[in-house]
């Protein structure tokens, strides 16, 4: 596994290419829907999920870990050093991940059997947003919602994919999109509880290249790196929307990135081997979780806010 600092330029007109198919995968188990990526900043782990096998992975300098759920799981924030709060098709709970001990947070959508959590993360101000949809992507069928000091309101209706939730390092805005519609979008926020305060904006349009926007993760400069579901890669662009970077990775199905590392610069990268035939997924590393080193930094995640008094 290459430690060496990819030098991607910020030249304008330039698109960077880099082929992390030269790098060895940071884990090689096969998930049939790797998403959700974190860095926690005080186990110095990588957590990320395989949301149809309702699994939770954490590997670290010592090894890997993992966690069955009886519920698909699909993304966390960090609480403390022993705690996670976990986004499931029906709640949101608090995990200790030394007892292995949930605690029921909020139901999250427990009355519609057709949906499940989907894309989430942690906010600068200790909530945490979470996106939901169609267990077989009904148009429609899902929504974005905001957890906060115990209250569960939902921002964003009509939600067919939810995706690319993420937070400009200034806590101007938050972004998501609705892979379907190829476009990303950003809201502002209330400089001081973190509540969206204007109505959703467009931001990037990915219809011309035809890219499908799924996870997102902003780094310290506010560039946004996107990962692209069938493209083989994570692309970025600069906070105006200039796109200066390909990673592209032997995997079809980039699901997610992530920046961690113990100086936040390495980009790690979950895909998916659903609907990939076998022989094709040992080839391709389909499900693999990947990671290259950059010149950038990421934004370490924030804690989640669940004690109130």
């Amino acid at each position: 596994m290459s430690l060496l600092k990819r030098k991607i330029p910020m030249i304008e007109n330039e698109l960077t290419h880099i082929d992390a198919s030269l790098e060895d995968p940071f884990d090689t188990n096969s998930c049939k829907l790797g998403e959700g990526p974190f860095w926690h900043p005080l186990r110095e782990s990588l957590f990320w999920f395989d949301i149809l096998n309702a699994t939770l992975y954490e590997r670290n300098q010592i090894g890997l870990h993992q966690w069955r759920f009886e519920q698909m799981v699909s993304a966390a924030g960090w609480i403390n050093q022993e705690e996670l709060l976990i986004a499931s098709e029906t709640e949101l709970f608090r995990f200790n991940l030394k007892t292995g001990e949930k605690h029921h947070l909020t139901r999250l959508e427990d009355n519609n059997e057709i949906t499940r959590s989907n894309d989430g993360r942690a906010d600068p101000w200790g909530g945490f947003w979470i996106g939901t949809m169609g267990k077989n992507a009904e148009e429609g069928a899902g929504a974005i919602y905001r957890y906060y000091r115990g209250e569960l309101r939902q921002l964003i209706s009509n939600i067919s994919i939810s995706n690319a939730i993420c937070f400009s390092p200034d806590k101007h805005f938050a972004y998501f999109t609705d892979t379907p519609t190829r476009k990303i979008m950003r809201v502002a926020l209330d400089s001081k509880s973190g509540w969206p305060c204007a109505e959703p904006e467009f931001f990037l349009d990915l219809n011309n290249s035809e890219l499908n926007p799924d996870g997102a993760v902003v780094d310290s400069t506010g560039n946004i790196w996107i990962a692209c579901w069938g493209d083989s890669a994570v692309h970025a662009f600069t906070s105006e929307g200039r796109h200066f970077c390909r990673i592209g990775y032997p995997a079809l199905q980039i699901s997610c990135p992530a920046f961690g590392g113990p100086d936040l610069s390495r980009l790690y990268a979950t895909s998916a081997a659903v609907d990939i035939n076998e022989p094709d997924i040992i080839k391709s590393r389909a499900g693999n979780t990947f990671m290259v080193s950059t010149e950038f930094t990421g934004v370490a995640e924030p804690a989640v806010i669940v004690d109130f008094l």
